[in-house]
């Protein structure tokens, strides 16, 4: 029994407190006046009976009730119940008021005044009801004035007692004509909720209150706000309802005084509530969940995480509570819903959400009993949960929500409470040991699930309503409106004496009554089911298969018979197999089966296998799982050992000891506490056996709980003696269990060789983000614990102490902990203090003996370093270092989900040379560990080099890692071996260093690797450095000779033909010096020398590109004086032969021949870097130039664009510099034949302007709108098709005289003027002579002058710094350092990020504009930036796209010895080659342009003589630095260094080559690598290739490796593996013609060549048996082309009138590359070309007859034109916009997902094309204006691209359906 209530107050308001802003309460009465012994009165009531504060108020507000709650020390709860109403104030009080009203006036100004009074009841009891209605009689008596002692009802509601719970029903009354039922709950565990968690699901809906719910699991603050506080009571009252059967255990306060607002600030958990009226004040909380009750709104802070349920058990509870609270839901959609639906009342709704709540705890802690650890029996049990056991079982152990629980104290008091194992039950014991299983069967099944729910509903309610049908409850209310009566007194002061008198008679009938005694009905707690994971784990199918179970057992089996071959064998799949957690269990369970009697004595092989396995076993567990798994190892790492000698003996913990699960507290504890359970179970067990003849099989299946909850039903029993007995037997068990863990620690944390005393403290790799949880760190464990950054290692103080005393004390900790918590004595504690030091020393005394014999043991025997093979004059720096190559992000090699042969990780060396790094080894799995792996990268290459630590799986004793990236691709991780020293690893890592950034150019490997040898050869040295001016002289000298000759023979060039064509007779034929055969005389100069001008010696520089180049195009003359220069528009001027102009031009440039040589030096000044306008090409057709130069200074953009007719005062050097260069530019559009008969004024007059329209206001208005569309658009905007292998037709698409804004922007074509332009009959518009390109920065604010005939194009590329970081991202996109799982991460997002080929478009769309440019007659400029980066790019792709000769071999190279070499590319700044240029890093601009060529090539692979593979090498030594070519920035610079005539190799040592071009020379003579077949080039072709993204690829350059060879760019290397092969290979076995190419292992294509390249060899091999020379390759292949193009000419003479009859079919017949076979044999027969008599029309982009189009290749290949036609027939095509209807034939082509149109069926040309490729929809048309007459509106249909909407109608409306059909049908089979 309990008294209902424990106080009495009446709380005023105190007047005497008033002055301040907020009124004070104070206590009026109190009864009783005592302290109850039992309950003492709980402080600061008054402050709760007004929680806003208590104020005067104007008017009489009605009374108001509420219940606020406090929690003593003792955390109960005391429930104070306020009944408040207000009393009209004394009118002294309203006088006082206004005497005070200067000071402080809070009152309100009224004439009447009315002050809040409180009742207040204080219960520990929870009866609101009841509570509402007793405090409201006593009012009631006051207010209407019954004649009722209010002492008598205040008394007896003071001595009411009622029981606390058994479900009984009691009926009170207070004396005043009342009669109050009281129900008092069956159990008294369950909470009483009455309605409020129904009401705040309303309030807040079911998400939010989810979100609270997860929040107060997790430990967060949350605070409730409304208006209402009885609301906000309620609130927190259903929060903690639907917690159960876990108990809150912090801060509960559901209403908060505002006086204690600051409470908020707590950095501990709450619940509290605040009224509404503070919200401002609640705003600055930044780590408080605010819930708006009146709002319904849930607010978080962004610094909150709130970890919500596990994902099927949240969806779950919300479709379970959507089915209670709105069950309408389920039938809103049905046709014919039920008339009447079954609505739950607001009480039992109340009860079905709790029940929903209780079904989630049940399947959260299902099996929780499985996992508590019995440590004591007697004389209370002491339970303590295995949550790691339990995570790890259930297969949550990555949830977060659930751990957090776990570890939170709510959970710590369920398993106080709830852990004992014999107690009374309640409907949450029952429900998760009986209905679990009930539960999960539930799931999906609507109907079962609300069955259930309304079930332990029904439970619920009967637990707080046990009694339905409640007796008459009478309470007397006050009459409606009395409070608004005038009342004529206050309430009274009640007489203490008689409310005492009342007290004392019930207390001494009390006394006289027999204790109460509380029955409680106590039994065994059931089990449950056990646990069974409820969360499936991804992939535990595949992981944990039988097949890899079976493996590790015949692994195991293997190793115990001594078969160390076979175990070997299967040692891999081992290792793999123990990824998965069955595996590392089976493992266990299987080495255990081979312990007898406590030891398992091994030999050393069979040790080392053991401790391999136990080792991997224990790394590959997660933090909380390697519990279960390290629980299994520990008693088998103290069993399994080897004999070292007589008397010494080695276990399995000293080398096992590397694992940070050793070092954790945790651990420790939960292994402890189980053996302690297994002991005390045995204790038992033992005895009941000993009293009894009970079933020992029945006896060993009562786990530790089933016995104990025996013991304590039995406890009470037993004699005193039996139960000192039990409690002294407990207290052994455990103190034994103590010793034998202290033994146990000291094993596995003292590492074998003590002396050392690592304590590795910031040291090596436990702090690196890359290492692994459990990755080797060092043999010292104890240097492992004291790095460990968790505070219970309990090594905080290790720095100054061995590693002895830091065991000691770790030990001791632990000790200390459990004993503590077991409740061992303090004596038996202190004798574990004083044997611990003991124990450690006995142990260490061991392991020093144990120490010193496993050093005698023989070394491991590992495996023979492989030297790598080096090229001549390539130096080792450093022997080899034992190193392991890493597995990086690239998952080929690695073996992973990919498949193919785990490759890496590979055991062998690394070695550096003066010009590479390499890796030369074998794979470390056995299965393929006969491959050698190399990887290498040359020096000069080497971008960023970082230490890392080394990933656990390789090897016990490897200590640390490095990683080295490299720009050509390459990226080597490997972790060195534990033999090589840390110094020496530093060593390695500072000669890398030197050898990448040496302090000057001399120091690189092309000239270090001559150096001796040059010396040698040249002993007499008189002239060092010859000067400038010599050189100049013999500049001038020799290029007149050279070029003055040439103009004499000068004919207009054409490309060689096909029969001489790469062959070494193209120009030497012509009898000048520009040859760059190897027959010739090598350059004598040396690196330090320049002889006296010979025949090769000055003349080189005009042998050189520029010269060679000028010659070819017959640009410019070297004399103003010559006749013939009348004629010349351009000469060649000697201005810069001293390198005074502008240091980066070459010393021969091309400029108009109007212009004077100092005229140039003054206009050198407006450009940057000096770099003026110069001529770089001219177009042999149009005569329009290519002009480059740097960007535009301020002064040389304001002067350019000055108005010439703008008055000046007087003339100054500005503006004479404008003038000069407003000159240079007249005289470069005068050079043009045709602006130059136009006398000036540029019209146009001769180019008709086909498809343009234009607006009259503007004189150019499209060309810089559309720059800004072509290079701001992100969409590639054109016409027609150009790219692909290459479209049918060069310009017919366009026109050969349509605009170049209408070209490269398709819409224009199909889209009317916008501004009303005429449709026909348009204004000519007027083309600029020049375009200047430049940047847009540059050139802001420029306005173009009418009156020039040159116009500006500001454009906005990127920037240098963009390329360098778009390159590393690049980089890392393509070769990354680890695989990662995250998607923003990936392959496809990492690459989108890098922007490199947004770059590549943006650069091919600005060369596509010059090529355009210059192709319709207008000269172009460009200057970007300082003219030596994007300039270059930008003129090289526009001179390859436009001059087919740059796209032969020997064109390629002139082409970048001129542009880039000649005109002075930055290369050693941009590749960082030495020390000074170090900081700038690498940028790759050159690579750049060489993947742009790379594009192209793709797109047009028969008009590039050489192939993809010659522009990987070319870009791999560009960066190798092997020669000497691309070296240094400027041919000024090459001359002061001496390098500019050394390119040549020496003649005395032929395998050294200084130049890149000599080398590649050679190799092409010998091999045809750099040819390509395919190569048909088309006179005057012009290309123009695809430049939108989607278009572009990745360079396999960047992605492709071959570990087998290394890369293949040097041949030498290569040439050497090849001659090893054979040797490999030579077995009596039968030989096959079978190969197995593995991914990134072989290059395939040298592995398996083409078929043209087999049959070179074989005709090679078949000549060296006729003749001693066999005939080279060229020669061989020039005669088959040629012997071919007879044949065919033979064969097209016959077939002549087939050929005018069909000239496709003629096409098909003679393009491309075919095999005939003859009767004889198998004959090589190649047709590159048509014949002569092959005939077509010519079009726009000029003559097809001289040679077919090579689109007709690729109809060669493909059946008939017939069989590609599908479906075909007439369709009414409506034409852009404003044009009419008009049939046409269409064709639906299946094979080249295609949909053309001719004008008619018989029309042979097609007149446009739809890529079905580009159709996003088919739907239905209607009819338009202009439309066809008398057809159905449904035979329209619209055809949607990307490009534009296509308008069709058919004849009927069946044939639009077979139309839309076929589409159909051909969009779905692509």
């Amino acid at each position: 029994m309990a008294r209902l209530a424990d106080y009495f107050l009446l709380v005023g308001y105190d007047l005497n407190k008033r002055g301040s802003s907020i009124g004070q309460g104070r206590i009026l009465q109190r009864f009783p006046e005592k302290d109850w012994e039992d309950n003492p009165f709980p402080q600061g009531i008054e402050l709760f009976c007004q929680p806003s504060g208590w104020q005067l108020c104007a008017e009489k507000n009605p009374p108001t009730f509420f219940i606020a709650v406090l929690t003593d020390i003792n955390s109960e709860r005391h429930y104070c119940c306020c009944f408040t109403f207000w009393e009209e104030c004394a009118q002294n009080v309203i006088d006082q008021r206004d005497g005070e009203a200067e000071e402080d006036a809070p009152l309100p100004s009224a004439a009447q005044l009315y002050a809040p009074k409180t009742l207040v009841l204080v219960s520990r009891l929870d009866h609101p009801e009841v509570f509402r209605d007793s405090l409201g009689l006593i009012y009631t008596i006051h207010t209407d004035g019954l004649s009722i002692s209010l002492e008598n009802v205040v008394g007896n509601l003071l001595t009411c007692t009622i029981p606390v719970t058994g479900g009984s029903q009691r009926t009170i009354s207070l004396g005043a004509g009342d009669r109050q039922v009281i129900q008092t709950p069956i159990c008294d565990s369950l909470p009483i909720s009455n309605c409020s968690v129904a009401l705040l699901f309303r309030q807040l809906g079911i998400t939010n209150v989810l979100c609270l719910f997860c929040a107060a699991l997790t430990e967060h603050k949350i605070l409730f706000l409304s208006r209402s506080y009885q609301r906000l009571t309620e609130s927190c009252r259903a929060l903690l309802a639907i917690m159960f059967p876990l108990r809150y255990s912090f801060t509960y306060v559901p209403i908060l005084p505002a006086q204690l607002l600051e409470v908020l600030s707590t950095p501990t958990p709450f619940i509290i509530g605040v009224s509404a009226l503070f919200q401002a004040e609640t705003q600055d909380l930044l780590d408080v969940i605010i819930a708006d009750l009146d709002g319904g709104t849930v607010t978080i802070p962004e610094c909150v995480q709130i970890p919500l349920l596990p994902e099927p058990l949240i969806h779950r509870m919300q479709d379970a509570l959507s089915l209670v609270l709105d069950p309408s839901l389920q039938i809103a959609d049905l046709a014919f819903p039920p008339s009447s639906i079954t609505t739950s009342t607001l009480r039992m709704q109340d009860m079905e959400v709790r029940a929903v709540f209780l079904r989630l705890f049940a399947q959260i802690l299902q099996g929780y009993r499985c996992c508590l650890q019995l440590i004591r029996v007697h004389p209370e049990p002491v339970i303590r949960f295995h949550k790691a056991s339990f995570l790890g079982q259930r297969g949550l152990v990555e949830d977060d929500f659930l751990t957090k629980v776990l570890e939170g104290m709510a959970f710590a008091g369920f398993v106080t409470e709830r852990g004992p194992p014999y107690r009374s039950l309640d409907l949450f014991d029952e429900l998760v040991a009986y209905d679990v299983q009930k539960i999960q069967y539930q799931v999906g099944s609507q109907k079962n699930l609300m069955k259930h729910v309304q079930e332990l509903a029904e439970k619920l309610y009967r637990n707080e309503n046990p009694y339905p049908a409640v007796s008459m409850h009478k309470v007397q209310r006050p009459s409606e409106g009395s409070y608004l009566r005038p009342q004529s007194k206050a309430f009274p002061l009640l007489d203490e004496s008689s409310i005492q008198w009342i007290l004392d008679q019930a207390a001494a009938k009390m006394q006289n009554a027999p204790p109460a005694v509380r029955s409680e009905k106590k039994c065994m707690v059931p089990p449950g089911p056990p646990i069974a994971a409820i969360v499936e784990r991804n992939g535990s199918a595949l992981a944990n298969s039988n097949r890899r179970l079976e493996v590790v057992r015949n692994c195991i089996s293997y190793i115990f018979e001594n078969k160390m071959l076979e175990a070997k064998k299967l040692h891999p799949a081992v290792l793999r197999a123990l990824k998965g957690r069955a595996a590392r269990l089976c493992l266990t369970q299987e080495l255990n089966l081979h312990v007898q009697q406590n030891r398992a004595v091994l030999d050393h092989q069979q040790f080392d296998f053991v401790i391999r396995l136990m080792n991997c076993c224990l790394q590959d567990c997660t933090s909380l799982d390697e519990h279960s798994i390290a629980a299994a190892l520990l008693p088998l790492v103290t069993a399994f050992c080897r004999k070292l000698s007589p008397g010494i003996t080695q276990f399995a913990y000293s080398c096992v000891q590397e694992h940070l699960v050793w070092t954790n507290m945790q651990f420790w504890e939960a292994m402890f506490y189980g053996d302690v359970q297994n002991h005390i179970r045995a204790l038992y067990v033992n005895s009941e056996e000993a009293e009894s003849n009970m079933d020992e099989v029945e006896e060993e299946e009562r786990s530790a709980l089933e016995l104990a909850a025996e013991q304590c039903r039995l406890w009470p029993t037993l004699p005193r003696e039996k139960q000192l007995e039990l409690i002294q037997k407990e207290e052994s068990t455990v103190f034994s269990q103590a010793i034998h863990y202290a033994n146990r620690m000291s094993y596995l944390l003292l590492p074998l060789d003590t002396s050392k005393s690592r304590l590795l403290r910031g040291g090596a790799g436990l702090g690196d983000t890359e290492s692994v949880t459990n990755s080797f760190i060092t043999n010292s464990m104890a240097g492992s614990v004291a790095e460990s950054a968790d505070t219970e290692s309990g090594f905080e103080d290790s720095e100054v102490s061995d590693v002895a005393n830091c065991v000691v004390r770790f030990i001791t900790r632990f000790v200390d902990k459990v004993c503590t918590e077991s409740g061992v004595t303090s004596d038996h504690l202190k004798g574990l203090h004083t044997m611990i030091p003991d124990i450690v020393q006995m142990h260490i005394e061991t392991l020093d003996a144990v120490h010193r014999e496993s050093k005698r043991l023989p070394p491991i025997q590992k495996p023979k370093l492989l030297r790598p093979t080096l090229l001549v004059g390539e130096d080792l720096v450093m022997e080899g270092l034992r190193v392991y190559l890493l597995p990086d992000g690239r998952e080929e090699a690695s073996g992973g989900s990919l498949g193919g042969p785990p490759l890496l990780p590979a055991e062998g060396a690394l070695f550096l040379t003066t010009y590479r790094c390499i890796f030369k080894g074998t794979p470390v799995d056995p299965l393929v560990a006969e491959q050698t792996i190399v990887r290498s990268f040359p020096v000069a290459s080497l971008t960023k080099e970082k230490k890392i630590s080394v990933p656990a799986h390789l090897d016990q004793y490897v200590q640390e890692g490095l990683q080295l990236r490299s720009c050509t691709f390459q990226l080597l991780r490997v972790a060195f071996d534990e033999e090589v020293p840390s110094e020496i690893s530093e060593s390695f890592r500072k000669q890398l260093h030197k050898l990448r950034y040496p302090q000057d150019v001399h120091g690189t490997f092309p000239f270090s690797v001559c150096l001796s040898l040059q010396h040698t050869a040249q002993p007499r040295t008189k002239d060092k450095n010859p000067s400038i001016k010599t050189i100049s002289k013999n500049l001038v000298k020799n290029a007149k000779k050279t070029i003055g000759r040439q103009y004499v023979t000068r004919r207009k060039y054409s490309p060689p033909s096909r029969d001489l064509r790469g062959s070494q007779n193209s120009l030497e034929q012509q009898g000048d010096n520009i040859s760059v055969s190897e027959d010739l005389d090598r350059s004598t100069l040396t690196i330090s020398t320049l002889k006296a001008p010979e025949k090769h010696s000055g003349g080189n520089i005009a042998e050189r590109a520029c010269c060679r180049d000028y010659q070819r195009m017959g640009l410019g003359t070297l004399s103003n004086s010559l006749t013939r220069a009348k004629n010349e528009p351009f000469r060649i001027s000697t201005v810069n032969r001293m390198y005074a102009v502008c240091n980066s031009y070459p010393g021969l440039l091309i400029v108009p021949q109007t212009i004077q040589d100092n005229t140039l030096q003054k206009i050198s000044r407006c450009y940057r870097q000096n770099r003026f306008p110069v001529v770089c090409w001219r177009s042999p057709r149009t005569k329009a130039v290519l002009l480059r130069s740097g960007g535009l200074h301020g002064k040389g953009v304001a002067g350019l664009f000055k108005s010439p007719n703008t008055a000046s005062t007087g003339p100054s050097q500005t503006d004479s510099t404008s003038l000069e260069q407003e000159k240079y530019l007249q005289a470069v559009v005068t050079s043009m034949p045709r602006y130059a008969e136009m006398s000036g004024r540029n019209t146009l007059s001769a180019f008709p302007s086909a498809h343009l329209y234009d607006s009259p206001d503007k004189r150019q208005p499209k060309l810089g709108s559309l720059m800004k569309q072509v290079m701001g658009g992100k969409e590639d905007i054109r016409g027609g098709k150009w790219g692909s292998m290459r479209g049918s037709g060069r310009l017919s698409a366009y026109g050969m005289n349509s605009d170049v804004g209408t070209r490269l922007a398709a819409r224009e074509l199909l889209t009317p003027h916008q501004n009303g332009g005429p449709s026909e009959g348009a204004l000519t518009p007027r083309r600029a002579a020049l375009y200047i390109i430049g940047d847009k920065s540059q050139l802001k604010g420029v306005k173009q002058d009418p009156l020039q005939q040159w116009e500006v194009v500001p454009i906005e590329l990127f920037d240098v710094r963009q390329v360098k970081a778009s390159f590393k991202k690049l980089m890392k996109a393509c070769v990354p350092s680890a695989p990662s799982t995250d998607p923003s991460l990936s392959y496809l997002r990492t690459l989108e990020d890098s922007e490199w080929l947004l770059q590549l478009h943006k650069l091919l769309q600005v060369s596509a504009l010059v090529v355009e440019l210059l192709d319709s007659s207008s000269s172009v400029l460009v200057g970007l930036e300082d003219g030596w980066d994007l300039t270059t790019e930008v003129v090289c792709l526009v001179q390859l796209l436009s001059d087919p000769y740059y796209r032969t071999i020997e064109g390629f190279r002139l082409l970048i010895e001129k542009e880039w070499l000649s005109f002075g590319h930055r290369f050693s700044h941009r590749g960082a080659h030495t020390a000074a240029s170090q900081s700038n890093g690498f940028t790759p601009i050159f690579l750049q342009f060489l993947d742009c060529v790379h594009q192209i090539h793709l797109q047009f692979p028969s008009e590039f003589e050489f192939s993809q593979y010659y522009l990987k090498f070319v870009a791999y030594h560009y960066v190798s630095n092997r020669f000497r070519t691309f070296l240094l920035d400027s041919d000024y610079e090459r001359i002061e260094k001496g390098v500019l005539y050394e390119e040549k190799g020496d003649r005395r040592s032929p395998q050294i080559c200084r130049s890149v071009w000599e080398y590649m020379e050679r190799i092409h003579k010998k091999n045809p690598m750099f040819y390509n077949y395919m190569f048909c080039p088309e006179d005057g072709e012009v290309l123009r290739p695809y430049s939108s993204v989607w278009g572009l690829r990745v360079w396999d350059y960047y992605t492709h490796e071959a570990l087998s060879e290394g890369p293949s760019y040097d041949w030498e290397l290569l040439q050497a593996n090849q001659h090893e092969e054979p040797e490999k290979n030579d077995s009596s076995a039968p030989q096959t013609k079978r190969k197995v190419v593995w991914p990134s292992y072989h290059a395939p294509r040298r592995f398996q060549p083409d078929a043209i390249t087999c049959l070179l060899e074989e005709l090679q091999n078949l000549e060296m048996d006729l003749r001693p020379v066999p005939e080279r390759w060229k020669e061989a292949w020039d005669k088959v082309k040629a012997s071919h193009r007879t044949e065919v000419r033979h064969e097209s003479r016959k077939s002549s009138a087939l050929l005018m009859s069909s000239s496709v079919s003629s096409q098909r017949h003679s393009l491309g590359i075919y095999l005939q076979e003859s009767g004889v044999g198998s004959t090589l027969n190649l047709n590159l070309e048509s014949g002569p008599s092959t005939t077509s029309t010519p079009t726009g982009a000029g003559k097809l007859g001289a040679r077919n189009s090579t689109s007709t290749l690729y109809n060669q290949f493909n059946t008939a034109e017939r069989e590609n036609r599908s479906y075909e027939g007439i369709l009414y095509k409506r034409g852009a916009f404003m044009k009419p209807w008009k049939p046409r034939w269409f064709v639906l082509d299946k094979t080249k997902h295609q949909l053309r149109y001719y004008e008619s069926r018989t029309d042979t040309e097609c007149k446009g094309v739809i890529d079905l490729a580009e159709v996003e929809a088919i739907s239905a048309g209607t009819p338009t204006l202009g439309s066809p007459k008398n057809v159905d509106e449904r035979a329209y249909f619209d055809l949607k691209t990307t490009r534009r909407v296509y308008n069709f109608c058919a004849q009927d409306i069946l044939q639009a359906q077979q139309w839309i059909d076929r589409i159909q049908s051909c969009l779905s089979d692509a």
